[in-house]
C-alpha cells in the first residue's frame, strides 16, 4: 500500500488545512493510545543455565543457552538459586516485559478513523485532502458528495499514479504500531 505524506506538493492554503487536521487528530491519537493500552506483564521462558545464570530474553546469551531448566518467571528462576549475567539488571528486564505487553495490546481498530468533519460539510478532513491534493476532478461515492472514491495522485515516494482513494494513506507516514512502540520506549512520536 502506497503511503500518502500529507505535505507532498502542496498548495499553501491545503497545507495550513492539513496541518490543522493534524494538529486535531494527535491529541485524539495520544488519549487512545493511553487509554486503550493496557501494561500486562508478559512472561517468557527464563532459561537457567548448568552455570546457575538466569537468562531472559534481553541476555546476549539468551538464543546460545541450549542447555537449560526452564522457569516461567524471573522470580522463580532467582529463588532456585540463579542469578543474573553481568549486564542484565532485574529493572531492564520488567521494562522489557512491559514494552513487550504494550505493544502485544497493540489493535489498530481500537484508533477509529479519527477524521474531522471541522466545517460540518460531510467531507471529513481525508476527503478534503484528497480533493485538494488530486490531480484531477475527483469522483465521489455518490450524489452527496462526502466520500471521495478515485482522483489522480501521484505518490511523492514512487512516482506512481495513484486513482482508487482507498490504495492512499494520508494520514501518517508512520505506521500507528510504530508510534506506539516509540510511545513506550518514552519518545516523542510527533
Amino acid at each position: 500500500m502506497i503511503r500518502w505524506h500529507p505535505t507532498a506538493s502542496l498548495h499553501p492554503r491545503g497545507h495550513l488545512h492539513i496541518m490543522v487536521c493534524v494538529l486535531r487528530i494527535l491529541p485524539l491519537f495520544f488519549s487512545l493510545v493511553v487509554g486503550f493500552v493496557s501494561v500486562p506483564a508478559h512472561a517468557s521462558v527464563i532459561k537457567k543455565s548448568n552455570s546457575g545464570l538466569c537468562h531472559p530474553p534481553q541476555s546476549s546469551w539468551y538464543e546460545r543457552t541450549q542447555n537449560y531448566q526452564p522457569y516461567d518467571s524471573l522470580d522463580a528462576c532467582l529463588d532456585s538459586g540463579g542469578k543474573l549475567p553481568d549486564g542484565v539488571s532485574f529493572a531492564s528486564v520488567r521494562q522489557a516485559q512491559e514494552q513487550q505487553g504494550r505493544l502485544r495490546s497493540y489493535e489498530r481498530s481500537a484508533f477509529n478513523h479519527g477524521w474531522d468533519d471541522a466545517d460540518g460539510d460531510c467531507q471529513d478532513s481525508r476527503a478534503e485532502a484528497l480533493v485538494a491534493q488530486s490531480t484531477t476532478n475527483v469522483r465521489f461515492a455518490d450524489e452527496s458528495r462526502c466520500r471521495v472514491v478515485s482522483g489522480r495522485w501521484i505518490s511523492p515516494f514512487t512516482g506512481k499514479v495513484i486513482q482508487n482513494s482507498s490504495e492512499i494513506d494520508i494520514d501518517h507516514v508512520v505506521p500507528l504500531k510504530w508510534a506506539l512502540e516509540a510511545r513506550s520506549e518514552g519518545l516523542d512520536a510527533s
